[in-house]
């Protein structure tokens, strides 16, 4: 079917002449004739009875009105919602996340959210301070927290599983020669953080020793690939890296989730909901990721 001939056709049956149809669509009298000619040798019938009046619908173009009325319909509400996205979908909006996920796993969806809406800025900031959305310092915020304290709309995605890794090297070759309670072995320590500590001693390794301060969990994560030791992360990142390890005989914490939130005055504003929604689709395809076994 030569869809480009529909227009011709309900012009025509409109106006009733092949001169005024072609008025209305802006094109030629020549055009239209044929256009109407090439569509009726298509269907093998006579759409159109010529009279004193004019032009009339024969029979099967009685038919075949509707139908062609039904595919117009159709068409322009699929131009309405494009003229109204890109109407719609425009404007800046700041999102915040941490550096580790941002890097890894935001680049690339919100590269293909840029495609998609054009019109739509993004200020991204990175930080693993957690910037404040009652206080106007986000729009829309990704965060990895056991409870949200802030007035907010949120989306709860899944739990952030939390695991002991290093690289495949170091559990290969360190590892089996570590002695009583992980004796012999390094962590990467974050500091003074008493969360950590805690941490440590819940795990099968208690006695190795904390080594470095380093506050950023990126950092962290390059160290342990290259065999200074182990160290707590998420555990989507051996999804990325091959080389880093869960190391054998540890548990996954989940105490915390991985949430997407949104200043709630920014719920009706489109661009605000399309790239929540963005978001929420392409982190919930690294669901298996985050959560692991």
């Amino acid at each position: 079917m030569d869809w480009k001939s529909l227009p011709a056709f309900l012009a025509v049956a409109r106006s009733g002449s092949l001169r005024a149809g072609a008025e209305q669509i802006e094109g030629t009298h020549a055009t239209v004739r044929r256009q109407i000619e090439g569509l009726e040798a298509q269907l093998g019938t006579t759409l159109f009875r010529r009279n004193a009046a004019g032009l009339t619908l024969s029979a099967a173009g009685r038919r075949l009105l509707p139908q062609a009325l039904e595919a117009e319909a159709a068409l322009l509400k699929g131009f309405s919602a494009v003229k109204g996205l890109d109407r719609e979908a425009s404007g800046r909006i700041r999102l915040s996340a941490d550096p580790l996920t941002a890097h890894y796993l935001l680049a690339p969806v919100l590269a293909d959210f840029a495609s998609l809406y054009p019109e739509i800025e993004i200020d991204l900031r990175l930080s693993y301070f957690i910037d404040s959305i009652e206080k106007d310092e986000t729009d829309v915020s990704i965060r990895h927290v056991v409870d949200v304290e802030e007035d907010a709309v949120g989306r709860k995605l899944f739990p952030l599983s939390i695991g002991v890794f290093a690289s495949r090297k170091y559990v290969d070759t360190v590892l089996p020669n570590a002695g009583p309670k992980g004796a012999g072995l390094t962590w990467i320590g974050y500091g003074d953080v008493p969360e950590l500590q805690t941490m440590i001693d819940a795990s099968p390794f208690p006695n190795a020793r904390v080594r470095h301060a380093v506050q950023d969990p990126q950092m962290h994560l390059h160290l342990a690939r290259n065999g200074a030791g182990m160290t707590f992360i998420a555990n989507w990142v051996q999804s990325v890296f091959p080389d880093m390890q869960r190391v054998p005989g540890t548990t996954l914490d989940q105490r915390r989730s991985t949430w997407i939130l949104l200043h709630g005055d920014l719920r009706r504003i489109r661009r605000a909901r399309l790239l929540v929604d963005y978001l929420y689709g392409a982190l919930q395809e690294r669901r298996a990721d985050f959560i692991g076994q």
